[in-house]
């Protein structure tokens, strides 16, 4: 089965070496390292798993307001989630394999509430993202950008590998950065003024690079059985709410 654990970083400024040459940050080489870590292959069945995610997480989204997907990749979450607009972000232009309706900004996810409206989404979702900020207290810079967006009693959702449940396999990708668990993510999305609604602390497997074949069917089970959740379930799950 595979597993939606899409690497994102936001751009980064190239580092200078010895020898007095630029060499490009990671950021930068993101487009190469997507293409060679995920095949069409692979992106076709992670968009099959992922109708079958959106259609559980519905029940946090407000289908009547707007939803916003930051760091959204090939808009996995956003092409199927119900909502009155649809609008997603990344540092790349990834608008032209996006659906025609989802209004795409390209942004940093830091720098969003100076491009689109704030106190004006239902919803903003953010999967596998957090990890490749450089720091703790850009974590917490970005939830509260996410917290800015939404509307009071609007909700951010995220989506994040927690490295106490994944071990060092947290640090297989070469673009991970910071070390969440469920509770230092809970700790910084309430210094980001969000309340708890829900955190599940084990909800999804890890892996990216699952063998056996994708079937919606067989992910649909998997999360309608908690139980499950407990054998396999490497990623945290937090909503919070804005207050005022």
């Amino acid at each position: 089965m595979a597993w939606p654990g899409d690497p994102r970083a936001p751009a980064g400024d190239g580092a200078r070496c010895a020898l007095g040459y630029t060499r490009p940050a990671v950021s930068r080489l993101l487009p190469d390292l997507y293409d060679a870590r995920f095949d069409e292959q692979e992106v076709s069945a992670k968009d099959a798993v992922w109708k079958e995610i959106v259609r559980y997480l519905q029940r946090y989204v407000d289908a009547t307001s707007p939803v916003l997907d930051i760091a959204c990749d090939r808009g996995h979450f956003v092409r199927h989630v119900r909502a009155s607009e649809r609008w997603a972000s990344d540092i790349r232009d990834v608008a032209t394999g996006l659906p025609p309706d989802v209004r795409f900004v390209q942004s940093s996810g830091l720098d969003l509430a100076t491009v689109v409206p704030t106190d004006y989404f239902g919803s903003v979702f953010m999967s596998n993202y957090l990890e490749h900020l450089e720091s703790s207290d850009a974590v917490i810079d970005q939830l509260r950008t996410a917290r800015d967006l939404v509307k009071p009693g609007g909700r951010v959702i995220v989506l994040q590998p927690n490295i106490r449940l994944v071990g060092p396999r947290y640090w297989d990708f070469i673009d991970h950065k910071v070390a969440l668990t469920e509770r230092s993510l809970l700790e910084a999305a309430e210094l980001a003024g969000l309340r708890s609604v829900a955190l599940v602390t084990r909800f999804l497997p890890y892996s990216t690079k699952g063998r056996l074949p994708t079937s919606p069917l067989l992910v649909r089970g998997y999360l309608a059985c908690p139980p499950a959740w407990w054998l396999l379930g490497k990623q945290s799950l937090l909503v919070g709410e804005r207050l005022g």
